[in-house]
């Protein structure tokens, strides 16, 4: 059975900003990048069936997927139901087969009092990527978007 890991979030932001802020690149690249890292993205083409490419860096310690201090991925967008739903395919260029293989990003956004609650499930994670370190980058990226939601509202 394939792995699913899951983080949620309540984010007093509504649906609409957050939505924004996963498809807008500069917006993408605030926050995405869990602490210890940097987001560049280098294509952007966010439409169903839209492709994208980017990079999370690490700025101090850290092991990189494609290189010694950077993960490079591309992604896919399956799915946009604006305000709603955002789901993801996106796979890490990597030699190791540890990180081998596609995995489906599903975010969804659900209007509460005073916000919006987030919820990511990630399926089929390559096994190169422990479950507490996927957990803690997912709650960190979680935490970022929040924060820059947040601060423009």
């Amino acid at each position: 059975m394939a792995r699913i890991d899951r983080a949620s979030r309540t984010i007093k932001a509504s649906p609409a900003a957050i939505y924004r802020a996963h498809v807008d690149p500069a917006a993408l690249a605030t926050w995405r990048a869990p602490e210890g890292m940097r987001s560049e993205v280098y294509s952007f083409d966010a439409r169903e069936g839209g492709s994208y490419r980017m990079a999370l860096i690490y700025v101090a310690d850290g092991q990189g997927k494609t290189t010694a201090k950077a993960d490079v991925f591309v992604g896919q967008f399956v799915e946009l139901v604006p305000d709603r739903r955002i789901v993801e395919r996106i796979s890490f260029e990597s030699d190791d087969q540890a990180f081998g293989g596609a995995m489906t990003i599903t975010t969804r956004f659900r209007p509460m009092d005073g916000g919006t609650r987030v919820d990511v499930a990630i399926a089929d994670v390559p096994p190169g990527i422990s479950p507490e370190d996927h957990q803690a980058g997912m709650d960190s990226s979680l935490a970022n978007l929040a924060a820059f939601v947040e601060t423009a509202a």
